[in-house]
């Protein structure tokens, strides 16, 4: 189950150093050209390997392959990117593959040439595939420990009802259906476990918003906004899963805002 996999799923920075089969890799190249997202942007992906390309992060070991993801320039590309790249690396979660969002820690001009990346294409993110080690790395531990890996904001903090004055409670989440989506969204991943979406739920709509942190918008993409696809993706699959039918609208609600807070899309129930 989707939300089975959301709970369990960690960010694996450590692996056993023996790869993928050629079988594995044709089968998440076959899974990468059927995600989508709801701006319905194309994605394409690229797997590589780490010693042909002279590929590697300093803060993984073990890893053999990587695959990037790579998108056009356009409005709202972020968080379409966001949305399709968590679609395919959930689904290499649901195969016991061990995957990581990484958007900084890396050498950014090796694997963009790699890819073959486009001057009308953005590449905020790539991640490592493999096999999880039976025992985290010393740098994995303490990144974890830093970044407060296994810690989330409270349901309060991040969702509300009707406007950002009141928080929504899980009773009301219930209620309306939606309560194991609005779960599914607070365990996603974000940069620096960052969590920047925030939730406003009225009578007949969920409105996403990001919640902005300085220093990660560079003028060409921001990697909250593709925290927010992210969390965009594991809301609308989990509604999904539980028989919740929902639209994807762009329908600002025009409520006051808190500062650094801005409208990104929403869903309907329908």
């Amino acid at each position: 189950m989707f939300f089975d996999d959301v709970k369990s799923r960690r960010s694996v920075r450590t692996f056993d150093g023996k790869g993928l089969t050629a079988e594995v890799i044709e089968d998440l190249e076959n899974y990468s050209k059927t995600t989508t997202n709801p701006y319905n942007i194309p994605i394409t992906y690229t797997f590589l390997d780490a010693k042909e390309h002279g590929l590697s992060s300093p803060v993984l070991s073990g890893e053999r392959c990587y695959v990037t993801a790579k998108i056009k320039k356009e409005k709202n590309a972020d968080v379409a990117y966001g949305y399709s790249f968590e679609d395919f690396l959930m689904y290499a979660v649901s195969k016991n593959l061990g995957t990581v969002w990484i958007g900084g820690t890396m050498p950014r001009d090796k694997f963009e040439k790699a890819s073959n990346l486009a001057e009308d294409e953005i590449m905020p993110c790539i991640s490592p595939l493999g096999v999880p080690a039976e025992k985290m790395g010393v740098k994995e531990v303490l990144m974890r420990k830093g970044v407060k890996a296994d810690s989330r904001f409270d349901f309060s903090d991040l969702f509300f009802k009707d406007s950002f004055d009141t928080p929504l409670s899980e009773n009301d989440a219930k209620n309306i259906g939606i309560y194991s989506a609005l779960e599914a969204v607070r365990f996603a991943p974000s940069a620096v476990n960052k969590q920047p979406w925030r939730a406003v739920v009225t009578e007949s709509a969920i409105h996403f918003f990001e919640k902005k942190d300085r220093g990660y918008d560079n003028g060409v993409y921001d990697l909250q906004k593709v925290d927010v696809g992210i969390a965009m993706y594991h809301f609308e699959r989990e509604c999904k899963e539980n028989g919740v039918n929902v639209s994807f609208t762009l329908s600002n609600p025009n409520i006051s805002l808190p500062e650094n807070t801005e409208y990104i899309a929403s869903y309907t129930l329908v």
